[in-house]
């Protein structure tokens, strides 16, 4: 067993020396600390105990008793316990906080806030986080078409859209055609899945099916017009970036929201764009 290699994993290892300021477990090839105040009362030469192995201030790899919140191979939503020069650092629940160094992050941090990061070991053989969870993520859910889920989003990207770790372990993304912009890192969010690739990573989207959808887009269409004092100067030959900018909706959805106000005799268009219909 090479220490190093075990860096971030919970391990049993045997007690195979006593000292004044702890125990030494491992093999008689390669030893780790436990500290004093860490061993259990009673222990004995021989004895197994379980802990969790990592780096000291000193960058001395050493045992705990004490486990993190978040060990290799796992992803779990961490606060950031403070900002420095060379990233962000985060509460994992031992006394030395868990860097995020800066080129890790998918999106600025700032002290409080909760991420959703992964354990790796950098080039120095440090045990850091990264919110680049991808790699991480597994492509094993029974979700299928039309299913609800809940993710938290860990990435947004301008080519392809929002990625997203639905129940914090799976693969999933909204494409960018679905992208409406208001979606950031660390969002929680409730989807439905369009599409289960062959793979197993999901496509989600936000909205519902066009024909439900249909009736919240038109009441929120109404909702501006009120405020806007009974007219938007939108109409179905706007500009499509416009109309997402302004409403979050692609052209398509504005049309049939439009559609709808029309069908319900609720507004009218004119050259000046669309108005409610004066009873």
């Amino acid at each position: 067993m090479k220490l190093q290699e075990e860096l971030g994993k919970k391990r049993t290892l045997m007690v195979v020396k006593k000292v004044d300021f702890g125990v030494y477990l491992g093999t008689s090839e390669e030893r780790v600390l436990l500290p004093k105040k860490q061993v259990p009362a009673g222990i004995e030469i021989g004895d197994p105990i379980e802990v969790f192995l990592y780096k000291d201030s000193d960058d001395r790899i050493i045992a705990t008793t004490q486990m993190p919140k978040i060990m290799m191979g796992e992803l779990k939503e961490l606060k950031v316990a403070d900002t420095g020069r060379i990233g962000a650092f985060l509460d994992w629940g031992l006394p030395k906080d868990l860097l995020l160094p800066f080129k890790e992050q998918t999106a600025k941090v700032s002290k409080g806030d909760e991420v959703l990061a992964a354990l790796y070991v950098d080039k120095s053989g440090r045990l850091c986080a990264t919110m680049k969870v991808y790699p991480h993520l597994k492509t094993d859910s029974v979700y299928q078409k039309d299913d609800e889920v809940k993710g938290t989003v860990y990435e947004v990207s301008k080519n392809f859209g929002v990625f997203v770790a639905v129940d914090d372990r799976y693969s999933a993304l909204i494409p960018k055609r679905e992208d409406f912009g208001s979606l950031k890192v660390g969002d929680k969010i409730t989807a439905r899945v369009t599409k289960v690739h062959e793979d197993g990573k999901l496509d989600l989207s936000v909205r519902k099916k066009a024909f439900l959808q249909m009736d919240e887009d038109a009441q929120m269409l109404l909702k501006k017009m009120e405020i806007s004092g009974g007219r938007l100067p939108f109409t179905d030959k706007s500009d499509a970036e416009l109309i997402k900018k302004e409403f979050g909706l692609s052209k398509n959805a504005f049309k049939r929201a439009v559609g709808r106000l029309l069908k319900e005799q609720k507004i009218q268009i004119s050259e000046k764009g669309i108005e409610i219909l004066q009873k």
